[in-house]
């Protein structure tokens, strides 16, 4: 389990394997949130919005061409 030390300033490193997890970078933001059990929880506060490529699947699939005309054809018969 990755660690750190507190320096007399308040400041930590966060390790390697962290930073990687996360993707953080040099000046990127943290979120620390206190829970109520007592656990923290540390959240980049800013983040690549490319990163979110792909992390919801569209639910609908797309339509073959045949189900298109069919649908045009429905639509053309009931006017």
């Amino acid at each position: 389990m990755p660690s750190s030390i507190i320096t007399s300033k308040g400041q930590i490193t966060i390790p390697k394997e962290v930073r990687d997890t996360l993707g953080l970078e040099t000046g990127d933001r943290l979120t620390f949130r206190l829970r109520e059990d007592g656990v923290v929880e540390l959240q980049p506060e800013t983040f690549d919005v490319f990163a979110l490529c792909g992390i919801i699947k569209p639910s609908i699939r797309g339509v073959t061409v045949e189900q298109m005309n069919a649908a045009i054809r429905k639509a053309g018969s009931s006017q």
